[in-house]
Protein backbone atom coordinates (compact mmCIF):
# COMPACT_ATOMS: atom_id res chain seq x y z
CA UNK A 1 0.00 0.00 0.00
CA UNK A 2 1.28 3.45 -0.96
CA UNK A 3 0.44 6.11 1.63
CA UNK A 4 0.70 9.90 1.57
CA UNK A 5 0.39 11.67 4.93
CA UNK A 6 -0.36 15.39 4.89
CA UNK A 7 -0.43 15.67 8.67
CA UNK A 8 2.50 15.23 11.11
CA UNK A 9 0.33 13.44 13.66
CA UNK A 10 -0.92 11.01 11.02
CA UNK A 11 2.68 10.36 9.99
CA UNK A 12 3.52 9.57 13.61
CA UNK A 13 0.59 7.16 13.74
CA UNK A 14 1.70 5.46 10.52
CA UNK A 15 5.22 5.03 11.93
CA UNK A 16 3.89 3.72 15.26
CA UNK A 17 1.90 1.15 13.29
CA UNK A 18 5.09 -0.07 11.59
CA UNK A 19 4.14 1.31 8.18
CA UNK A 20 6.85 3.93 7.69
CA UNK A 21 8.18 2.23 4.54
CA UNK A 22 4.72 2.43 3.00
CA UNK A 23 4.89 6.24 3.00
CA UNK A 24 5.62 7.68 -0.43
CA UNK A 25 4.77 11.33 0.20
CA UNK A 26 4.43 13.73 3.13
CA UNK A 27 3.57 17.26 4.20
CA UNK A 28 6.35 19.85 4.46
CA UNK A 29 6.06 19.56 8.27
CA UNK A 30 6.58 15.79 8.43
CA UNK A 31 10.26 15.47 9.36
CA UNK A 32 10.23 12.60 11.88
CA UNK A 33 13.12 10.65 10.33
CA UNK A 34 15.69 10.84 7.56
CA UNK A 35 13.61 8.44 5.49
CA UNK A 36 10.51 10.63 5.83
CA UNK A 37 12.52 13.75 5.03
CA UNK A 38 13.72 12.04 1.84
CA UNK A 39 10.13 11.68 0.61
CA UNK A 40 8.62 14.33 -1.68
CA UNK A 41 6.72 17.06 0.16
CA UNK A 42 3.23 17.40 -1.31
CA UNK A 43 2.40 20.62 0.54
CA UNK A 44 4.11 23.97 1.07
CA UNK A 45 3.03 27.04 3.06
CA UNK A 46 1.82 30.27 1.49
CA UNK A 47 3.22 32.23 4.44
CA UNK A 48 6.61 33.92 4.50
CA UNK A 49 9.16 32.61 6.97
CA UNK A 50 10.44 34.56 9.97
CA UNK A 51 7.11 36.13 10.92
CA UNK A 52 6.12 36.71 14.55
CA UNK A 53 2.87 35.51 16.13
CA UNK A 54 0.88 38.63 15.26
CA UNK A 55 2.12 38.69 11.66
CA UNK A 56 1.36 35.00 11.15
CA UNK A 57 -2.18 35.42 12.49
CA UNK A 58 -2.77 38.48 10.30
CA UNK A 59 -1.52 36.76 7.13
CA UNK A 60 -3.64 33.68 7.76
CA UNK A 61 -6.72 35.84 8.39
CA UNK A 62 -6.21 37.65 5.07
CA UNK A 63 -5.80 34.40 3.16
CA UNK A 64 -8.94 32.89 4.69
CA UNK A 65 -10.99 36.08 4.23
CA UNK A 66 -10.03 36.12 0.54
CA UNK A 67 -11.04 32.49 0.14
CA UNK A 68 -7.44 31.39 -0.37
CA UNK A 69 -5.69 28.35 1.05
CA UNK A 70 -2.95 28.53 3.64
CA UNK A 71 -1.05 25.71 1.90
CA UNK A 72 -0.26 24.74 -1.68
CA UNK A 73 -0.66 21.17 -2.91
CA UNK A 74 1.80 19.84 -5.47
CA UNK A 75 -0.81 18.07 -7.58
CA UNK A 76 1.67 16.90 -10.23
CA UNK A 77 3.83 15.11 -7.68
CA UNK A 78 0.70 13.64 -6.11
CA UNK A 79 -0.32 12.34 -9.54
CA UNK A 80 3.08 10.74 -10.11
CA UNK A 81 2.89 8.97 -6.74
CA UNK A 82 -0.69 7.78 -7.31
CA UNK A 83 -1.16 6.72 -3.67
CA UNK A 84 -3.69 4.22 -2.40
CA UNK A 85 -4.36 6.23 0.77
CA UNK A 86 -4.05 9.92 1.61
CA UNK A 87 -4.32 11.07 5.23
CA UNK A 88 -5.43 14.61 6.04
CA UNK A 89 -7.71 16.56 8.39
CA UNK A 90 -10.63 19.01 8.40
CA UNK A 91 -10.15 20.16 12.00
CA UNK A 92 -8.14 23.33 11.45
CA UNK A 93 -7.48 25.33 8.28
CA UNK A 94 -4.14 26.44 9.75
CA UNK A 95 -2.79 22.99 10.68
CA UNK A 96 -2.62 21.38 7.25
CA UNK A 97 -3.95 21.50 3.70
CA UNK A 98 -7.74 21.69 3.72
CA UNK A 99 -9.79 18.58 3.04
CA UNK A 100 -11.50 20.40 0.17
CA UNK A 101 -8.18 21.17 -1.54
CA UNK A 102 -6.97 17.60 -1.08
CA UNK A 103 -10.18 16.12 -2.49
CA UNK A 104 -10.01 18.46 -5.50
CA UNK A 105 -6.41 17.40 -6.19
CA UNK A 106 -7.34 13.73 -5.89
CA UNK A 107 -10.31 14.06 -8.28
CA UNK A 108 -8.12 15.80 -10.85
CA UNK A 109 -4.85 13.90 -10.54
CA UNK A 110 -5.39 10.48 -8.92
CA UNK A 111 -7.27 7.33 -9.84
CA UNK A 112 -10.68 6.47 -8.49
CA UNK A 113 -9.02 3.87 -6.23
CA UNK A 114 -7.23 6.53 -4.16
CA UNK A 115 -8.89 6.84 -0.75
CA UNK A 116 -8.82 10.03 1.32
CA UNK A 117 -9.18 9.66 5.08
CA UNK A 118 -9.68 12.79 7.17
CA UNK A 119 -9.04 12.55 10.92
CA UNK A 120 -9.91 15.50 13.13
CA UNK A 121 -9.66 14.58 16.83
CA UNK A 122 -10.68 17.03 19.53
CA UNK A 123 -10.30 14.85 22.65
CA UNK A 124 -8.09 11.96 23.75
CA UNK A 125 -10.86 9.48 22.93
CA UNK A 126 -11.04 11.02 19.45
CA UNK A 127 -7.28 10.50 19.09
CA UNK A 128 -7.69 6.82 19.95
CA UNK A 129 -10.48 6.51 17.39
CA UNK A 130 -8.30 8.25 14.77
CA UNK A 131 -5.56 5.69 15.33
CA UNK A 132 -8.07 2.88 14.88
CA UNK A 133 -9.49 4.51 11.73
CA UNK A 134 -6.04 4.87 10.18
CA UNK A 135 -5.20 1.29 11.14
CA UNK A 136 -8.37 0.03 9.49
CA UNK A 137 -7.75 2.07 6.32
CA UNK A 138 -4.18 0.74 6.14
CA UNK A 139 -5.25 -2.88 6.77
CA UNK A 140 -3.51 -3.15 10.15
CA UNK A 141 -6.54 -2.91 12.40
CA UNK A 142 -5.17 -5.27 15.08
CA UNK A 143 -1.95 -3.27 15.38
CA UNK A 144 -3.97 -0.10 15.84
CA UNK A 145 -6.03 -1.60 18.64
CA UNK A 146 -2.86 -2.78 20.40
CA UNK A 147 -1.31 0.69 20.03
CA UNK A 148 -4.37 2.31 21.56
CA UNK A 149 -4.37 -0.14 24.46
CA UNK A 150 -0.69 0.57 25.11
CA UNK A 151 -1.23 4.35 25.07
CA UNK A 152 -4.20 4.08 27.41
CA UNK A 153 -2.17 1.94 29.80
CA UNK A 154 0.79 4.34 29.85
CA UNK A 155 -1.44 7.38 30.32
CA UNK A 156 -3.24 5.54 33.11
CA UNK A 157 0.07 5.09 34.95
CA UNK A 158 0.60 8.86 34.91
CA UNK A 159 -2.94 9.42 36.17
CA UNK A 160 -2.46 6.94 39.02
CA UNK A 161 0.91 8.42 39.98
CA UNK A 162 -0.51 11.94 40.50
CA UNK A 163 -3.70 10.72 42.15
CA UNK A 164 -4.16 12.44 45.51
CA UNK A 165 -1.41 15.05 44.96
CA UNK A 166 -2.13 18.80 45.24
CA UNK A 167 -3.28 20.33 41.94
CA UNK A 168 -1.91 23.61 40.61
CA UNK A 169 -4.12 26.12 38.78
CA UNK A 170 -2.73 25.98 35.25
CA UNK A 171 -3.15 28.23 32.22
CA UNK A 172 -1.72 27.01 28.91
CA UNK A 173 -0.91 29.55 26.18
CA UNK A 174 -1.30 28.18 22.64
CA UNK A 175 -0.76 31.50 20.83
CA UNK A 176 0.75 34.76 22.02
CA UNK A 177 -0.73 37.41 19.70
CA UNK A 178 -3.68 37.29 19.69
CA UNK A 179 -3.73 35.50 23.02
CA UNK A 180 -5.17 31.99 22.89
CA UNK A 181 -5.33 29.27 25.53
CA UNK A 182 -4.88 25.57 24.75
CA UNK A 183 -8.17 23.84 23.93
CA UNK A 184 -9.18 20.46 22.47
CA UNK A 185 -7.13 17.71 24.18
CA UNK A 186 -4.86 20.09 26.15
CA UNK A 187 -7.19 20.63 29.18
CA UNK A 188 -7.69 16.87 29.36
CA UNK A 189 -3.93 16.28 29.37
CA UNK A 190 -3.46 18.88 32.11
CA UNK A 191 -6.09 17.21 34.27
CA UNK A 192 -4.67 13.74 33.60
CA UNK A 193 -1.18 14.94 34.60
CA UNK A 194 -2.44 16.37 37.89
CA UNK A 195 -3.39 20.01 37.28
CA UNK A 196 -6.53 22.12 37.09
CA UNK A 197 -6.86 23.58 33.58
CA UNK A 198 -8.22 27.14 33.49
CA UNK A 199 -9.69 29.30 30.70
CA UNK A 200 -10.24 26.54 28.12
CA UNK A 201 -12.63 23.62 27.68
CA UNK A 202 -11.88 20.04 26.81
CA UNK A 203 -12.97 19.15 23.28
CA UNK A 204 -13.46 22.75 22.15
CA UNK A 205 -11.25 24.88 19.94
CA UNK A 206 -8.61 27.05 21.57
CA UNK A 207 -10.31 30.34 22.49
CA UNK A 208 -9.02 33.86 21.95
CA UNK A 209 -9.08 35.58 25.34
CA UNK A 210 -8.25 38.94 26.88
CA UNK A 211 -5.10 39.29 28.96
CA UNK A 212 -7.25 40.56 31.82
CA UNK A 213 -8.83 37.11 32.15
CA UNK A 214 -5.43 35.57 32.81
CA UNK A 215 -4.71 38.26 35.39
CA UNK A 216 -8.03 37.49 37.08
CA UNK A 217 -7.44 33.73 37.00
CA UNK A 218 -3.93 34.32 38.44
CA UNK A 219 -2.64 30.79 37.72
CA UNK A 220 -0.04 29.21 39.94
CA UNK A 221 1.61 27.84 36.78
CA UNK A 222 1.76 29.37 33.30
CA UNK A 223 2.68 26.96 30.50
CA UNK A 224 3.55 28.56 27.16
CA UNK A 225 3.28 26.16 24.18
CA UNK A 226 2.51 28.08 20.96
CA UNK A 227 1.20 25.98 18.09
CA UNK A 228 4.00 25.09 15.68
CA UNK A 229 6.69 26.79 17.78
CA UNK A 230 9.84 25.20 19.16
CA UNK A 231 11.18 26.23 22.56
CA UNK A 232 13.75 28.45 20.83
CA UNK A 233 11.13 30.20 18.71
CA UNK A 234 8.98 30.87 21.76
CA UNK A 235 11.93 32.32 23.68
CA UNK A 236 12.45 34.79 20.82
CA UNK A 237 8.84 36.01 21.02
CA UNK A 238 8.07 35.76 24.73
CA UNK A 239 8.35 39.54 24.99
CA UNK A 240 4.80 39.59 23.62
CA UNK A 241 3.77 38.34 27.07
CA UNK A 242 6.44 39.78 29.36
CA UNK A 243 5.71 43.33 28.19
CA UNK A 244 2.02 43.10 29.12
CA UNK A 245 0.78 45.16 32.04
CA UNK A 246 0.47 43.06 35.19
CA UNK A 247 2.88 40.33 34.03
CA UNK A 248 4.99 40.68 37.16
CA UNK A 249 1.91 40.56 39.39
CA UNK A 250 1.04 37.02 38.34
CA UNK A 251 1.43 34.37 41.02
CA UNK A 252 3.22 32.20 38.47
CA UNK A 253 5.78 35.00 38.01
CA UNK A 254 6.39 35.62 41.69
CA UNK A 255 6.78 31.88 42.37
CA UNK A 256 8.93 31.31 39.26
CA UNK A 257 6.43 28.84 37.82
CA UNK A 258 6.47 29.88 34.17
CA UNK A 259 7.51 27.26 31.62
CA UNK A 260 8.09 27.12 27.88
CA UNK A 261 7.07 23.85 26.22
CA UNK A 262 7.75 22.57 22.71
CA UNK A 263 4.32 23.08 21.17
CA UNK A 264 5.42 21.98 17.72
CA UNK A 265 6.87 18.61 18.66
CA UNK A 266 4.76 17.57 21.63
CA UNK A 267 1.44 19.38 22.04
CA UNK A 268 -0.04 20.14 18.62
CA UNK A 269 0.11 16.64 17.17
CA UNK A 270 -2.79 14.40 18.26
CA UNK A 271 -1.17 11.02 17.98
CA UNK A 272 1.02 8.60 19.95
CA UNK A 273 3.20 11.53 21.05
CA UNK A 274 0.47 12.74 23.40
CA UNK A 275 1.86 10.31 25.97
CA UNK A 276 5.07 12.37 25.89
CA UNK A 277 2.94 15.50 26.23
CA UNK A 278 1.28 14.15 29.36
CA UNK A 279 4.63 13.09 30.78
CA UNK A 280 6.07 16.58 30.18
CA UNK A 281 3.11 18.16 31.96
CA UNK A 282 3.51 15.75 34.87
CA UNK A 283 7.21 16.61 35.18
CA UNK A 284 6.44 20.33 35.28
CA UNK A 285 3.50 20.07 37.68
CA UNK A 286 4.83 17.30 39.95
CA UNK A 287 8.65 17.40 39.95
CA UNK A 288 8.65 15.40 43.18
CA UNK A 289 7.00 12.45 41.40
CA UNK A 290 8.65 12.46 37.97
CA UNK A 291 12.26 12.69 36.85
CA UNK A 292 12.83 15.58 34.38
CA UNK A 293 13.70 13.35 31.44
CA UNK A 294 12.20 15.80 28.92
CA UNK A 295 13.84 18.92 30.36
CA UNK A 296 15.45 21.09 27.64
CA UNK A 297 14.15 18.70 24.97
CA UNK A 298 10.44 19.14 25.70
CA UNK A 299 10.29 21.93 28.29
CA UNK A 300 12.36 24.56 30.00
CA UNK A 301 11.74 26.89 32.91
CA UNK A 302 11.51 30.59 32.12
CA UNK A 303 13.61 32.32 34.74
CA UNK A 304 13.34 36.05 35.35
CA UNK A 305 15.99 36.17 38.07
Amino acid sequence: MKIVSLLPSATEIICALGLEEHLVGRSHECTQSKYIQSLPAITSPELKTGLDSKEIHSCIQKLVENGLSVYKIDAETLESLNPDLILTQDHCEVCAASLQDVEMAVRSHCTSQTKVLSVSPETLDDVFESIKAIGEAADVENRAHHLVEELQLRLGIIRQTVNGSPRNKVVTIEWMEPLMTGGNWIPELVELAGGNALLAEQGKHSPIIDWERILQADPSQLLIMPCGFTIHQTHKQIHLLTEKEGWKELKAFSENEIYILDGDRFFNRPGPGLYDSARILAEVMHPNLFKPIYRENGWTQWNHF
